[in-house]
């Protein structure tokens, strides 16, 4: 497992423990994060799961957001930043651990 801590656009944060594996967006939607909708279940199909990963780890994620991932973001309802991911994109590993991300003020 690795921490995840969500930063809710009003600045409070929540930090969960997330298994190896699993998805940011789900780590999020299981412990009823509010911010993070996932109205797909994480299929990849809408944008409701958007989240700005912290500058600090912005690098450390490695892979780039794929092209579906970039036309999806493309969807979001918030403004988009060089550090927008769509958060069922993000599968934890262990150099994960201690993630941080920021949720925007609306997923619609």
């Amino acid at each position: 497992m690795g921490k995840v801590t969500y930063i809710g656009a009003d600045g409070a944060s929540t930090t969960i423990d997330v298994p190896e594996g699993e998805s940011v967006m789900r780590g999020a939607v299981y412990n009823e994060v509010e911010g993070i909708v996932g109205e797909c279940g994480g299929g990849l199909a809408c944008a409701t799961c958007h989240c700005y990963v912290d500058e600090a780890w912005a690098e450390q994620l490695g892979t780039p957001p794929s092209k579906d991932e970039r036309e999806l973001l493309e969807s979001a309802s918030a403004e988009l930043r060089p550090t927008s991911r769509l958060s069922c994109q993000i599968i934890m590993a262990p150099a994960f651990d201690g993630l941080i991300v920021h949720l925007p003020a609306s997923q619609y």
